[in-house]
């Protein structure tokens, strides 16, 4: 990629005509936050809605063609984006003294009318399915076709905790199913919990997120895994499913974990068939008999998945565009601010619009992340210790990017104290609260807290702790490696507006335009609540690159190990 003066000048002119509809322009101050310097104070006010606004409409174009990773419409986001850091005085942070961090991956496009899948019994008629209504599936290898004739080893929820005694790989003799050369069957989600100790309670943990399920099967040499969806517990409907499987599937090269020759998910209504065809009874009964402790053991079904899975495959190189505002002092307490601005790209199968723009998804943390970026640079103060900027890609494969960038971040985790992660924010008006699950479990809440009671945002629990949002956004992959890390996210309650209201507007924007080629900007979207949003991160950030110490994880937090471990490797350097 090469930056160029056409994009320069296109760019800046697209800012220019943003900046002119200037009706919604957000008139609230940043309130004097003790330990904000006035001059931090006047860069966050300084963030303006119509310039995120800008942005999110130059990334959303039919132009960029969904912003597919490794697509032309993706490299063109990405000259964008470090076109607007230049712009901006934001320095380069990436490879080789440039903005751009080379990430290399493969992609997979499952051929659905060359792709077949049958439940074959040791006795009676096998049972073919429908692709694409009944299942859908991924050869992880990279490789274009597979045959699979394998036996399929019930393995309930696909989990093996030893902190919570759990173990869905033994058999009834206690010792684990051997499923090397096989297909596990897999429920999706995990244990059903209240109490905290056990799963952490109603909050879903790693261990329910299906890319566990998927990297434990793949460790225990499995062949494919066929995940059980049901809608109540992986908290989205199939079409979510469907429609992220329509289109391509990237991998990390050298991922040890994509060995899958059949990444596949089935339908509940199919995993009944199977059920019935082994004589296992009713689906459900046994997924509330997995989910209670000593009452499942793994088995091996009387039947086989006979499959074959023809893909298209494509090496590339996608990339991370990595920015960087140099602070008053060197050493640790860098700040890193993430968000994703890949999206599907294009459907080639799909009749009528196949074009999917992602305008919320992720457009709008984009321009947030863009605009904070500027401010920061443009600051008359320096912040007190680096902020980096990192836009990346094939969020949307399975975090790839971020899961990139936190095994090679611009500088060691343990000199980085915070990520703060920007994804999907709805430009519906200016947000009275905010949810921002997982900021709990780090040292640096109490100031979270009281930076948002003086921005007048109500704090939200996760109204849905089993869906695992935690785990399904880019902070999370810097929160593996040891950085503190969460996401600001609205909440449901706008201005103007009583909270059913704000609920309302997502649960339309999930079931109608959530991972559809109707997720397209709109002229009378109100940014103002994205710039609010920007103006709270930015002060968050300041905050956090002024502590005295790093910011840590709260003891028996699932990532404090990675956390000491990253410092103790820092500081034997």
């Amino acid at each position: 990629m090469r930056q160029s003066s056409v994009l320069a000048y296109l760019f800046a002119g697209v800012l220019a005509v943003g900046s002119a509809c200037a009706e919604q322009r957000a008139t609230s101050a940043v309130p004097a936050v003790a330990g904000l310097p006035a001059a931090a104070r006047a860069a966050a006010e300084s963030i303006d809605p119509e310039k995120i606004r800008a942005h999110v409409r130059f990334l959303s174009l039919d132009l960029l063609e969904g912003r597919g990773p490794g697509t032309r419409g993706g490299e063109l986001a990405a000259e964008y984006i470090a076109t607007e850091f230049a712009l901006s005085g934001v320095e380069p942070a990436g490879d080789d003294d440039t903005y751009f961090q080379r990430v290399p991956l493969y992609a997979v496009h499952t051929v659905e009318d060359k792709t077949t899948f049958s439940f074959v019994p040791a006795h009676g008629q096998p049972i073919d399915l429908a692709y694409g209504s009944e299942v859908v599936t991924k050869d992880q290898t990279g490789q274009t076709s597979a045959d699979i004739d394998a036996p399929i080893v019930f393995i309930g929820y696909g989990i093996d905790a030893p902190e919570y005694h759990w173990n869905d790989y033994a058999g009834p003799d206690g010792n684990d199913i051997d499923v090397k050369g096989k297909v596990v069957l897999v429920i999706v989600n995990e244990p059903p919990s209240n109490d905290v100790n056990f799963f952490k309670g109603p909050a879903l943990t790693y261990y329910g997120r299906w890319t566990y399920k998927y990297e434990e099967a793949a460790r225990r040499g499995a062949m494919g895994v066929l995940l059980i969806h049901r809608t109540d517990l992986a908290s989205y409907g199939w079409d979510v499913v469907r429609n992220s499987q329509a289109v391509e599937k990237s991998y990390l090269e050298g991922d040890p974990t994509a060995t899958l020759r059949a990444a596949a998910w089935i339908q509940h209504d199919v995993a009944q068939k199977l059920f019935t065809l082994a004589g296992q009874g009713d689906l459900d009964r046994a997924i509330d008999r997995a989910g209670k402790p000593g009452a499942f053991h793994a088995v091996e079904l009387p039947v086989r998945l006979r499959a074959h899975v023809e893909s298209r495959v494509r090496r590339y190189v996608s990339a991370n565009v990595v920015g960087r505002v140099r602070g008053a002092s060197g050493g640790g307490n860098a700040v890193l601010y993430t968000a994703h601005y890949d999206h599907l790209g294009i459907d080639p199968d799909a009749k009528g619009d196949n074009i999917y723009n992602g305008a919320a998804d992720n457009s709008t943390g984009c321009g947030i992340l863009l605009e904070m970026a500027r401010a920061f640079a443009q600051s008359s103060a320096r912040p007190p210790h680096d902020v980096y900027f990192a836009a990346v890609t094939a969020e949307e494969q399975g975090l790839l990017g971020s899961q990139y960038l936190g095994m090679h971040p611009p500088v060691p985790a343990g000199k980085i104290t915070l990520d703060l992660n920007y994804d999907m924010l709805l430009p519906i008006g200016i947000p009275r609260s905010v949810s921002l699950g997982g900021a709990e479990r780090i040292s640096f809440w109490p100031a979270v807290q009281r930076v948002a009671k003086q921005f007048d945002f109500a704090l939200e629990s996760d109204p849905a702790p089993g869906a695992g949002h935690y785990y399904r956004s880019d902070h999370f992959s810097l929160a593996r490696v040891g950085i503190p890390a969460f996401s600001v996210d609205q909440g449901e309650l706008f201005e103007g507006h009583d909270q059913a209201w704000g609920r309302a507007q997502m649960e339309d924007y999930v079931a109608h335009h959530y991972h559809q080629p109707s997720d397209e900007y709109h002229a009378d979207w109100d940014f103002r609540g994205n710039a609010k949003l920007a103006r709270f991160g930015f002060v968050l950030g300041w905050l956090a690159s002024e502590q005295t110490k790093p910011i840590e994880w709260q003891p028996g937090d699932e990532f404090e190990k990675a956390r000491k471990a990253s410092e103790a490797g820092q500081a034997q350097q």
